[in-house]
């Protein structure tokens, strides 16, 4: 399987032959299994304490006495303690300790990852995903994207914006930036009040010599030790269009 490298003025440099990772046949529902762990694994604990509800003393009488047996404060006739009372225990709170953590195979785990770089290739894949590629690119752009290392010295926006538009991949920035919507629900109020779909994926040596593009509406960076399937395939749906530099997919010969 081979792709070009493009220039950062979007003109074809030369043609590599891709690392054998990208000719896997891909497993989906590995990828689904592991994104959902993953998220799952993420959730914060939550619960009651322990001992709420139960800071009183209840009496009862006993039988005999023409009075329902539960415990009640001495001073009246009022209940407590019991999840049937008023400011009693609740019968199934959430609980602290509860082990949120899901697992998963190891081996699963990897073959995720990979099926998810693998996907990065697919061109119908991306395009099924609702990514926007130029309609002049569209036709001549190979996939996986691969740009020559040069962009990762790039340290102005504007100069970042013009290497997207110059590779025709600038109209999926904006798209992420129209499609910002305020959230329905509670995580308005919880610093959770924009939903934002996600746009491309850069991966270089280094997150922190792309930083040119981090502001950009839905673009994420990596690097290959920080590939992640949340990042490969956000939301569990793989063929994210992702942007490598020449040595990153260098690197990826040695994954196997």
């Amino acid at each position: 399987m081979k792709a070009n490298i493009y220039s950062i003025d979007g003109e074809i440099s030369k043609e590599i032959e891709l690392p054998p990772v990208f000719d896997i046949d891909p497993r989906e529902d590995l990828i689904h299994k592991a994104f959902r762990a993953i998220s799952l694994s993420m959730r914060q604990p939550y619960g009651s304490s322990p001992l709420a509800g139960t800071r009183r003393v209840g009496h009862n009488l006993g039988p005999n006495h023409g009075i329902s047996r539960i415990p009640r404060l001495a001073s009246g006739s009022r209940g407590v303690l019991l999840a049937s009372m008023v400011g009693g225990r609740s019968a199934l709170s959430p609980r602290s300790d509860k082990v949120l953590y899901k697992k998963i195979n190891k081996k699963e785990r990897k073959m995720a990852k990979l099926s998810a770089i693998a996907m990065t290739a697919n061109k119908d894949r991306i395009i099924a995903r609702g990514h926007r590629i130029s309609e002049d690119y569209v036709d001549k752009l190979t996939f996986p994207v691969v740009v020559e290392d040069d962009i990762e010295s790039i340290t102005k926006v504007k100069d970042a914006v013009q290497v997207l538009m110059n590779l025709g991949v600038y109209d999926d920035v904006i798209r992420s930036k129209d499609g910002k919507k305020i959230r329905a629900g509670r995580g308005k109020m919880r610093n959770r009040t924009y939903k934002q779909p996600k746009s491309l994926l850069i991966v270089g040596s280094s997150s922190e010599n792309l930083r040119a593009f981090a502001s950009l509406p839905g673009v994420d960076l990596a690097s290959l030790n920080s590939l992640s399937i949340t990042k490969l395939a956000p939301g569990g749906n793989p063929g994210r269009l992702t942007i490598y530099t020449a040595s990153a997919i260098e690197n990826l010969r040695e994954v196997d």
